[in-house]
């Protein structure tokens, strides 16, 4: 059924007996039982009618009993009916509006660090993990340089054309020395200049077949290795992650599955995906449950709002993850105005 069918089925009462049901469990994570409501409802009915209302909400899938004596909770249908219908969006408060703000207050030429003193205010704000990706850095290249940190480690350095660098640490190719080291940076160097990272990755391999003669074995397996390392990760945006203890912190955790949920995030497999989800279409996306299939393990809740560039041009999200009993009221409009805020910030519009 679709959910328009399914409001429509419910009446005033039903309605209001959903609706008192999911609010207690947002709040205390708890199923809620029949002689609980009796006390809360506007309408003042016995206790075996709300019984079986609650049923009758059952049957269509909108409530679970986790126990036959327990009371009921919302399902995930449940609560997505409840998210598209009938939640209450809350303004953002003052005091967050202000810790958002004070995050972007300081002009920081370094992207990374903005966006991670964003993403740690995101998580203490809403208690909840954090999720913000950043955009990929699309500037020419003007420097590249290999540096041995030991057999088995190396650096690799990029600077590019506006001023901005990365690092990244990887794992060589066996055999590697300084000079063939200074070798695959002078390769690379003489190829880069002018080039996005994009472009260069475009290039590499035609021209690697094309002067493999001018490398030696070695120099181009690092050059090969350097480059697949950031094709690999810095070609798609960087995910920071804040927060995770927040979700060992819920009552309602199931510890074995926000471990899978932190192994999904700390290998970021599915950084894509999560890019995906907010490129069809502008505004705060809400997945619940298996809805997700990014985070569809873990039994958690994934509010997301994409932030655009000054071309209006998605570069990135932020999102909050959390317990299915997220406080989606609340989460929600801070998410949205946080994404717009580092919209603004980095596309350098102000207001």
């Amino acid at each position: 059924m679709t959910q328009e069918s399914l409001l429509n089925e419910m009446n005033d009462r039903s309605r209001e007996v959903f609706r008192r049901v999911v609010e207690s469990y947002l709040e205390t994570g708890e199923p809620v039982g029949s002689r609980t409501l009796t006390r809360a409802l506007s309408e003042k009915v016995s206790a075996a009618t709300i019984r079986n209302v609650m049923q009758d909400l059952e049957f269509m899938g909108l409530l679970d009993s986790p126990h036959a004596s327990a009371g009921r909770m919302p399902s995930q249908m449940g609560l997505r009916l409840f998210v598209d219908g009938m939640m209450e969006i809350d303004a953002v408060n003052s005091t967050d509006r202000a810790a958002i703000d004070q995050t972007l207050g300081n002009d920081d030429p370094e992207t990374g660090v903005l966006l991670d003193r964003v993403s740690t205010a995101l998580s203490s704000i809403t208690r909840g993990a954090s999720l913000v990706l950043m955009p990929k850095h699309e500037a020419p290249i003007r420097h590249i340089e290999f540096v041995s940190l030991g057999p088995d480690r190396a650096l690799v350095v990029l600077v590019f054309a506006d001023g901005h660098v990365e690092n990244r640490i990887f794992t060589p190719p066996p055999g590697q020395t300084p000079s063939s080291m200074r070798e695959a940076g002078n390769f690379l160097n003489a190829m880069a200049e002018g080039k996005t990272l994009a472009e260069l990755r475009g290039h590499l391999s035609q021209q690697i077949n094309a002067r493999r003669r001018e490398l030696d074995v070695l120099a181009a397996e690092l050059v090969e290795s350097g480059i697949a390392l950031w094709g690999a990760e810095a070609a798609d945006p960087r995910l920071i992650v804040r927060g995770r203890a927040n979700l060992l912190d819920s009552e309602a955790a199931d510890l074995n599955r926000i471990r899978i949920l932190f192994d999904d995030l700390e290998r970021k497999r599915d950084i894509v995906e999560f890019l995906e989800l907010t490129e069809r279409g502008e505004g705060v996306r809400i997945f619940i449950g298996s809805e997700n299939t990014l985070f569809s393990l873990s039994g958690s809740a994934l509010v997301v709002s994409p932030y655009m560039n000054a071309d209006r041009k998605i570069v990135g999200a932020v999102g909050v993850i959390g317990p299915t009993r997220l406080n989606y009221g609340r989460i929600v409009p801070i998410v949205d105005y946080t994404a717009q805020l580092v919209g603004r910030v980095l596309s350098g519009r102000k207001g």
